[in-house]
């Protein structure tokens, strides 16, 4: 897949569509970027391109994959819609269209992200993965590599988002299982596991959503509740929880806000107790701004619970052939495992920064919204857990912060390129681009 970057780079064509500004090519083989390099064309890589490009800053998108928003694309169930309301998962500078329904679709979504790249021309460089990328302080300069180029750029805009990862946990005996064990980025539909006995790991709102398109398709779902967690009504009283939320912190504390959708929802939707998912001691609202746990927003799953459609079991203790031990002493048999884990941030591997982010988890160290600039040109999208509204929020900060330095910096670069300028040897004054070129050993620009 590598050779589609190369022969992209080296078309004249594509090469004067990916910014307005020409990327130029060094004979060393480095291929410097006018404007910022933003890393995912995911929602958070999309969003930071329109705002910048709206602020008059060119960027170069680079992508692993052969597609926009690949994980939507690639690795999400096809019953999947939104969560929350339309209007606080649209991306800065465009909304939905207005015949979409209140959650829309994956495949609605996916149209809405197509049209945001469409009408912003975002045109990103696909199949470019980001093997390493590093801040060179003796250039001042990014130098961000794929497996078949180097980039040097001045912004560095880290989009690749809380999900480029699965997580998959490892349990005692899992290699003897008979059974298929599979994430839930792999899971499509329940229509394979008709009449199947099913056990879905981890309750969250995909394990949750999961287990109960299994029963749509008759198989026979089970669900491991390995922690406490906050389960609520996906609206209270004809509007979205999530919007409720946000209207009544305005103004109450959190506390007081938590207490008000915990009562509520008891009346809703009982004591989940009672039926082995238990309540952290935290609100739900308190218990995302400290630890970024999310939520369950329930659109039916509970009420299989009830029903006994869907059974639910603590945290497993060891597999066996196609048996599963778990840590109460229950034993039952299993046709096939769903583990439905989660993902995880991948800066580590290849950012070589430990100032913005944190090595441990991939996260910024600082939490939202003191997380999404860093130093020496360094900047993150996406990474709020507080999804595509979070998003939204830092993708316009970072465009209203680069947008002055960029306007700065291509006055400099007016300046410095005048004949005159260059012939009193100002041109290589400051981190222009000419100290880059510098230290590349490169001729100076023709002038």
């Amino acid at each position: 897949m590598e050779e589609v970057e190369f022969k992209k780079l080296h078309d004249p064509y594509l090469q004067s569509n990916m910014t307005t500004s020409t990327n130029t090519h060094t004979s060393s083989g480095l291929v410097r970027v006018p404007g910022p390099i933003i890393v995912g064309a995911g929602p958070s890589g999309l969003a930071a391109a329109a705002c910048l490009k709206n602020q008059g800053v060119p960027a170069m998108i680079l992508e692993r994959a052969n597609c926009i928003a690949s994980l939507w694309q690639f690795r999400t169930y096809d019953r999947l819609r939104l969560h929350l309301p339309k209007q606080f998962c649209q991306l800065p500078l465009m909304s939905f269209p207005v015949d979409f329904p209140t959650y829309p679709t994956k495949e609605q979504f996916l149209s809405y992200l197509e049209s945001y790249a469409k009408n912003f021309d975002l045109k990103p460089v696909f199949n470019a993965t980001v093997v390493s990328a590093e801040f060179d302080g003796r250039c001042g300069f990014w130098r961000v590599k794929t497996k078949i180029t180097e980039y040097v750029c001045k912004w560095l805009i880290v989009a690749t988002g809380e999900n480029a990862a699965e997580v998959v946990p490892r349990f005692e005996g899992m290699s003897e299982f008979n059974g298929p064990i599979v994430h839930t980025s792999s899971y499509k539909s329940g229509e394979c596991f008709e009449h199947k006995s099913v056990l879905v790991v981890g309750c969250g709102n995909s394990g949750m959503e999961v287990c109960l398109d299994l029963c749509n398709y008759n198989a026979f779902p089970s669900l491991v509740v390995r922690d406490s967690l906050h389960v609520l009504p996906q609206e209270m009283f004809g509007i979205s929880t999530f919007g409720l939320s946000i209207w009544l912190l305005k103004w109450f504390p959190v506390r007081i806000v938590d207490q008000f959708l915990l009562f509520v929802s008891r009346i809703m939707i009982g004591d989940t107790g009672h039926l082995g998912l238990n309540r952290p001691k935290l609100g739900p609202l308190e218990l995302k701004s400290i630890y970024g746990k999310t939520p369950v927003l329930d659109v039916g799953t509970l009420a299989k619970i009830r029903s006994g459609d869907i059974k639910v079991y603590p945290k497993i203790k060891k597999l066996a052939c196609n048996i599963v031990e778990f840590v109460d002493g229950r034993m039952e048999k299993f046709d096939a495992i769903i583990l439905a884990t989660g993902y995880r941030s991948n800066v580590p591997i290849w950012l070589k920064d430990t100032n913005l982010f944190s090595e441990k988890d991939g996260f910024p160290k600082k939490k939202f919204p003191q997380g999404w600039k860093g130093e020496h040109g360094l900047y993150a999208v996406g990474f709020t857990k507080r999804g595509l509204l979070g998003t939204s929020i830092e993708a316009t900060r970072v465009a209203e912060d680069i947008a002055p330095q960029w306007n700065s910096n291509r006055r400099t670069e007016d300046h410095t390129r005048n004949p005159k300028a260059w012939r009193s040897g100002t041109w290589c004054v400051g981190r222009g681009w000419a100290s880059a070129l510098q230290y590349s050993k490169q001729s100076p620009p023709q002038v």
